[in-house]
C-alpha cells in the first residue's frame, strides 16, 4: 500500500513539474514574442515619420523616397500578421531597409543622413560600388556608382537577393527587380554582374555570385570542403534572411519610436 501511495505522489510530482516547466516556456516565448514584436514597431514607426515628413528634390532623393515608402507598406502589413519572433525579425528587416532609402535620400538631398543604422542581412558580404561604371550589354546601357546623380538615381543598399549578393550603391536601373519579384535570377544576370563589377574590389567574383557568395568565400569554401562538397552555397551567406526576399511588396510569408521630423 505505501508503495503505491509513493509511486502516486512521484507521478503528480512529475505531473507538477512537466506543467511548470512547459508553462515557463510558453511565458518565455510569449516575452520572446512581445520584444520582437516592440522592437520592429519602433523601427517601423520611426520609417513612417521619416517617410510622411520627408520630400524629395530631384530624382534620386524622390526614388530613394518612394522606395522607402515601399518598404514602410510592406513593413506594416507584415507587423500586423507577425504571430512569431522570426516573423517579427523580418519585418525589423524590412523597415531597416526602408531607413536605409532614407538616408540615401537625405544625401542625395545634400542632407545629413542622421546616424548609423544596424546593417540589414547579407548587407556586409554584398559589398559596394566604389567607382563609376559605364556598360554595354546587349544593346542596353547600364550604370552604377557610388554617388547619386541624374545618370545613377536608383539606389540599393546591398544585401542578398534571390540568394545572391547585390552590392550597395547607386545605378542607373533597378536591374535586380526581375529577381526580386520573380525569385529568381534571368539568363543574361550573369553578364550584367561581370560587367558591372568584374575587377572592382570587395564584390565577389562572377563565378562566387552565381553560387550566392561573397567576395572571398567562393576560394575559402572550396579549400575548407573541396569544392561544393555537402557544405552548398548560399546557406553561408544568408540567404534564408536576404532581406528582400521578405519585403517586396508587402508579402513574404505573411500574407498579408521615433515619429515626427529631423532625422533619426
Amino acid at each position: 500500500m505505501g508503495t503505491l501511495i509513493w509511486a502516486a505522489i512521484l507521478l503528480l510530482l512529475i505531473g507538477a513539474g512537466a506543467a511548470y516547466y512547459f508553462r515557463g516556456r510558453q511565458a518565455a516565448q510569449q516575452r520572446g514574442l512581445d520584444d520582437s514584436r516592440a522592437e520592429a514597431r519602433r523601427w517601423v514607426e520611426r520609417l513612417g515619420g521619416q517617410v510622411l515628413n520627408l520630400v524629395g528634390t530631384d530624382e534620386p532623393s524622390k526614388q530613394a523616397l518612394a522606395d522607402a515608402a515601399e518598404r514602410y507598406t510592406a513593413a506594416s502589413s507584415q507587423l500586423d500578421s507577425a504571430c512569431t519572433a522570426a516573423q517579427s525579425r523580418l519585418v525589423t528587416q524590412t523597415a531597416l531597409e526602408g531607413l536605409y532609402y532614407i538616408r540615401a535620400a537625405r544625401v542625395a538631398m545634400g542632407m545629413d543622413p542622421g546616424p548609423d543604422l544596424p546593417p540589414v542581412s547579407g548587407q556586409g558580404g554584398a559589398g559596394s560600388v566604389t567607382e563609376d561604371r559605364d556598360v554595354n550589354v546587349d544593346g542596353h546601357q547600364y550604370a552604377a556608382s557610388p554617388h547619386p546623380s541624374d545618370r545613377t538615381p536608383h539606389y540599393y543598399p546591398g544585401g542578398q537577393i534571390a540568394g545572391r549578393p547585390v552590392p550597395q550603391g547607386w545605378y542607373s536601373e533597378p536591374w535586380w527587380k526581375p529577381a526580386l519579384i520573380g525569385g529568381a535570377w534571368g539568363l543574361g544576370s550573369t553578364l550584367l554582374f561581370h560587367s558591372l563589377f568584374s575587377g572592382m574590389g570587395g564584390i565577389a567574383s562572377t563565378d562566387a555570385w552565381e553560387q550566392g557568395y561573397a567576395a572571398g568565400q567562393d576560394n575559402a569554401l572550396a579549400g575548407f570542403t573541396g569544392g561544393e562538397g555537402d557544405w552548398g552555397g548560399p546557406d553561408w551567406t544568408g540567404g534564408d534572411w536576404g532581406g528582400s526576399d521578405y519585403t517586396d511588396y508587402g508579402g513574404g510569408d505573411f500574407g498579408g519610436g521615433d515619429v515626427g521630423g529631423g532625422y533619426f
